[in-house]
């Protein structure tokens, strides 16, 4: 009986599994027909907007843009000239205008690097020459008073302030022949801009001209000032070694050292 009993609840436990497997099954189907159901519309409508105007137009946009990126890149390098606006709202008389604004620019640049090197040069060349009058002088005041060493030295100072003098003047010659060619590109580019109808950059452009000028001709008249002032020594110092030479006995003449006897 009892073994019966077990048979029993063996064979309802595995119905009661099977019909559970039943139901479950059952489930899943209606849940995938609902989803099924539920996507089908939104295939409908998918397939309807892929056939339409504006998803056509859509799929042309990379193409468009390499398009206007190649165009770009085509008229940039033909101009050179960056742009932001529209290209709608630009002319040849516009770009022309913007390149005279360019090229006034450039050359205001190279018009203030070319007038600070010249600028330069000249104050330590005029340095220089004040230094070499200077020491001129105090030889000049010293003559007969030194030393045959003393005087070798005094001299081996001045003519390495002579070579000193020497190399800034070849250095001011050199930036005051960029400084021309930078003069003169500036007025090429003012009348550029003005012929363009940049009037602006035509101002300021000019305007710079005349203060670099005014720079450079102010420091170019301390030169002058102190070359003539140099000549000016050199002529005492020829007086004064005249003197000199007369005021002692002809016989003592090889003891003169030879610095004294130079012109220069």
């Amino acid at each position: 009986m009892q073994a019966f009993s077990n048979c029993g609840l063996c064979a309802s436990g595995s119905l009661l599994k099977g019909r559970t497997d039943f139901l479950v099954a059952r489930r899943n189907m209606a849940v995938l027909r609902l989803s099924a159901a539920c996507v089908q519309p939104l295939k409908d409508k998918a397939n309807v907007f892929c056939r339409s105007p504006v998803h056509q137009r859509l799929l042309r946009l990379p193409e468009v843009g390499r398009s206007n990126r190649v165009a770009f890149s085509l008229g940039s390098s033909l101009c050179a000239v960056p742009f932001t606006q529209q290209v709608g709202n630009l002319s040849h008389e516009s770009l022309i205008r913007r390149a005279s604004c360019l090229v006034t620019d450039s050359a205001n640049t190279y018009l203030s690097q070319t007038t600070l090197a010249l600028v330069d040069a000249l104050t330590q060349y005029a340095k220089a020459l004040h230094t070499l009058i200077a020491l001129q002088k105090r030889y000049i005041t010293s003559i007969g008073k030194l030393t045959p060493a003393e005087e070798d030295s005094i001299w081996q100072v001045i003519i390495g302030q002579r070579v000193e003098v020497s190399d800034r003047l070849e250095e001011s010659k050199r930036f005051d022949s960029n400084w021309m060619n930078a003069i003169n590109i500036c007025e090429l580019s003012a009348e550029a801009a003005y012929n363009s109808g940049a009037e602006h950059a035509c101002t300021a452009t000019k305007t710079n001209l005349q203060v670099a000028q005014c720079k450079v001709e102010e420091l170019r008249k301390i030169s002058k000032g102190a070359e003539k002032k140099l000549a000016e020594t050199k002529a005492e110092e020829i007086q004064r070694m005249a003197e000199y030479v007369s005021s002692i006995d002809i016989n003592d003449l090889e003891d003169i050292p030879e610095a004294y006897l130079r012109e220069d």
